[in-house]
């Protein structure tokens, strides 16, 4: 059974810092016509900062498309044409102020396939060493180091619900236990 969609048109509706949105015609593997709409997105990544005590590296922020304060892994856009593990250790220590000795890549995966092309791309961190911070002009973060199987604990509670982070601290949860 044929399954892949033809792009016939594509048109841009938006082009922004973050993202671009385009409106795609694309002829369905029946013939028929549809409508696409796809937020276009660089890639990104995040990072599992793990201490040798079992301690992660989080960062509290304010989320405004929810309208919440999030506990997240550390994490960024990819700029054009950047090497993801180079994103990894500018964001770890832009938004944590940390760098790390050892680095391994943990998944690859696409965030939302449904709409929009975003990869993300997932390490893990250790050795740490702490150097100072330096978010963005407009990240405002707090830095919180938990155990890992707290962290996990305030996954299953619903207390941390952002899909990377929950990604990753299972990641390697499983890492360490298998």
């Amino acid at each position: 059974m044929l399954l892949e969609e033809k792009c016939l048109k594509s048109e841009r509706i938006y082009s922004g810092k973050i993202l671009n949105l385009r409106r795609d015609i694309v002829e369905l593997p029946n013939g028929q016509q549809a409508s696409r709409e796809v937020v276009e997105h660089s890639g990104a990544i995040g990072v599992v900062a793990l201490e040798g005590d079992g301690r992660v590296y989080l960062v509290r922020q304010y989320r405004y498309p929810i309208g919440q304060i999030t506990l997240e892994i550390p994490a960024g856009k990819l700029e054009e044409g950047e090497d993801p593990l180079d994103c990894a250790r500018r964001e770890l220590k832009e938004e944590a102020g940390i760098e790390a000795k050892r680095w391994e890549p943990l998944l690859t995966f696409y965030t939302t396939p449904g709409f929009s092309n975003e990869i993300m791309h997932l390490f893990l961190a250790t050795e740490l060493s702490p150097r100072e911070a330096a978010p963005d002009q407009d990240e405002f973060l707090q830095i919180v180091a938990l155990p890992l199987e707290e962290a996990l604990e305030k996954v299953r509670k619903g207390e941390i619900a952002d899909a990377k982070t929950i990604l990753g601290l299972l990641v390697v949860r499983y890492k360490f236990t298998s």
